[in-house]
């Protein structure tokens, strides 16, 4: 099941819809013409979904039979937000998840190249989420190197504290594409990882959550980043150096984590500051941040 978060041109209000090939469903909308209950957005679907799942389902198979045309619309007729337009809480990310990425930042960075023995976490502000189509505003009088990270992001199903590694996966509910834009002179600046990471819109996420059940083995993805074209990160998910289990069980002892939270899972090598010269992301550029059997991110590079 996709989930999305959406609006259309006669209603402006964000409201949660399933993707059924290329069709939207308003979730809400059909709730009310077959006279089912569904929550009001994506947070409490995924907060509810053991008793949402039926009813979605059942949303899908009357639309497949052609009698909901007055809760659907053409996917290219929306205006798609984040999935989750306003998390909850901090966006948990992980650093120098990849080995080549590590290798690639060792003379920027006094990790010395070597891969991490424990899992290297940041947060990013919920004020950073974007919509996977949405601008990305430069301001020079803030930041002039915002930089790149394309990133699997892991989306949790329900309430865990002190998580087996036997059981983490059961406590993911989907996958989403991410990007971690940093403004690098500002991580630098500050010597760690949080102002640089969360300037307001700098992390584009979409086009949709793709439920858990649809995706064979999130550890064997393909992940690129191209900016105007060229590609400038090409990895695998199975590169990274810790996998979702290890995130859940790490992050999860001694703290709660919640239906809805997001783990950003790292970054392949490619990113912008680490290349001979730097590159960095400027004003008319088109970035876009693609993984496989999710889907793909297109966020235009505007002045502010």
């Amino acid at each position: 099941m996709k989930l999305v978060s959406f609006s259309s041109q006669g209603n402006t209000a964000i409201r949660p819809g399933v993707v059924v090939q290329e069709t939207v469903l308003d979730i809400p909308a059909a709730c009310a013409l077959l006279q089912l209950s569904s929550p009001d957005s994506v947070q409490g679907i995924i907060e509810h979904y053991a008793t949402a799942k039926e009813n979605l389902q059942s949303i899908i198979q009357v639309a497949e039979q052609g009698k909901l045309g007055e809760a659907s619309y053409a996917l290219r007729d929306v205006t798609l937000a984040a999935p989750i337009p306003r998390p909850t809480k901090n966006i948990m990310c992980l650093a120098v998840n990849y080995t080549e990425h590590a290798k690639e930042t060792a003379a920027l960075r006094d990790h010395g190249g070597e891969p991490p023995t424990q899992p290297v976490m940041f947060t990013k502000a919920p004020t950073t989420v974007n919509g996977p189509y949405g601008e990305i505003a430069i301001d020079p009088a803030v930041s002039t190197k915002i930089d790149w990270e394309v990133e699997l992001g892991v989306i949790l199903g329900k309430t865990g504290k002190n998580i087996r590694e036997d059981d983490a996966m059961s406590y993911v509910f989907g996958y989403t594409v991410l990007n971690d834009v940093t403004a690098r002179d500002l991580q630098s600046r500050h010597k760690q990882f949080f102002k640089g990471k969360s300037l307001d819109g700098s992390c584009p996420m979409g086009p949709w959550i793709v439920t858990a059940d649809e995706i064979g083995d999130p550890h064997n993805l393909a992940l690129r980043l191209r900016v105007n074209g060229e590609i400038k990160q090409d990895g695998n998910t199975k590169q990274m150096i810790f996998s979702i289990p290890d995130m859940i069980v790490t992050l999860s002892r001694g703290m709660t984590l919640e239906a809805g939270d997001i783990i950003a899972t790292g970054t392949p090598s490619g990113v912008g500051f680490s290349r001979v010269p730097p590159e960095f992301l400027q004003p008319g550029d088109t970035m876009e941040s693609e993984i496989e059997g999710i889907g793909t991110l297109r966020n235009p590079i505007v002045a502010s």
